[in-house]
């Protein structure tokens, strides 16, 4: 059989998506219920490849594998020099001989795409400059439990389109029949094979994948409104000149109040609350970050019982 990776979200079917999401919804259950996972990957580890450094990636991953009996180890930047110190192909080779699983955080993409090529064991992008397929399980898995469905649904991202999560975002939109909408400044849309690639997606579960400039536009009657840091990792140099393009697409409860009334706000985290979004909106009862921010780690339990065909 195949070793399966995740190293962008369209590497599931939507099946796959609602399989995963149906046994993160059983293990959460579990979990707040007080009774435990099922101990299914004793003597099982996960090796954590981090080139930029993350408080949910880490602790979601980690305390995931401990739930399920398995055993999470943290390799920094320090620790291999991806590509620099020690060639890919030598890492991924090295790490598939010893662990079970691999999950790697990098800056760019290709190094994923190469670790995976290498690997004997499934390899998981926890991050990349393209995507970021772990968040939008986390995502998918919230909105699911406070929307009970997908198909249909208004989603809306606000802010810099040429970013990982909204890639990924409008992939799983596309996949699951979502209406997605993205506003952002000019010079900073989703990359041309991703919308392509969504709409082809989208034309086939009946939804549509909008492009605007203009943030009213694309809150509109939204069930979700979601937007991310106007300065990732990489970015800082170029922070001043962000701030400025940015300022007119800020979550303000203005905006807000163009969605439906009952409309969720999101954000993956960390958040910079008086940039990206007002204090009063993350902090309001619209907004669901902290749960979000919970269900990484019973998304990504799920995914790794996938990727090693352990059926919970």
């Amino acid at each position: 059989m195949p070793v399966k990776h995740l190293i962008s979200i369209t590497d599931l079917t939507s099946k796959d998506i609602l399989q995963i999401l149906k046994t993160a919804l059983v293990l959460k259950k579990e979990i707040k219920k007080g009774k435990g996972n099922k101990l299914v990957l004793k003597n099982k580890t996960l090796v954590m490849i981090f080139e930029k450094p993350s408080l949910r990636t880490r602790v979601s991953f980690e305390i995931g594998m401990t739930q399920l009996g398995g055993h999470g180890i943290y390799l920094g930047p320090a620790e291999i020099g991806l590509g620099v110190r020690e060639s890919i192909f030598d890492v991924s080779r090295v790490i598939s001989s010893m662990a079970d699983v691999i999950m790697a955080r990098t800056f760019k993409h290709e190094s994923v795409v190469e670790l995976a090529k290498y690997s004997s064991v499934p390899v998981i992008n926890g991050l990349s400059d393209l995507e970021h397929p772990c968040q939008i399980l986390a995502d998918l898995l919230t909105i699911f439990e406070i929307k009970k469905k997908f198909k249909g649904l208004n989603l809306c991202f606000i802010g810099d389109g040429e970013n990982n999560v909204t890639h990924s975002l409008a992939l799983a939109s596309g996949m699951l029949g979502i209406n997605f909408s993205v506003a952002s400044p000019k010079g900073f849309v989703m990359r041309g094979e991703i919308v392509s690639k969504a709409q082809g997606f989208a034309k086939k579960n009946k939804a549509k994948i909008f492009e605007t400039y203009d943030p009213p536009k694309a809150v509109a009657n939204a069930d979700v409104v979601y937007t991310d840091t106007w300065i990732s990792m990489g970015d800082e140099a170029e922070k001043k000149q962000r701030l400025k393009i940015f300022k007119n697409y800020q979550i303000t409860t203005k905006l807000m109040s163009l969605a439906k009334k009952n409309a969720i706000f999101m954000h993956d985290m960390p958040a910079y609350r008086g940039n990206e979004v007002e204090a009063a909106v993350i902090d309001s009862p619209q907004s669901v970050i902290i749960q979000q921010a919970e269900n990484r780690m019973h998304a990504q339990k799920a995914l790794i019982l996938y990727l090693l065909n352990i059926h919970y």
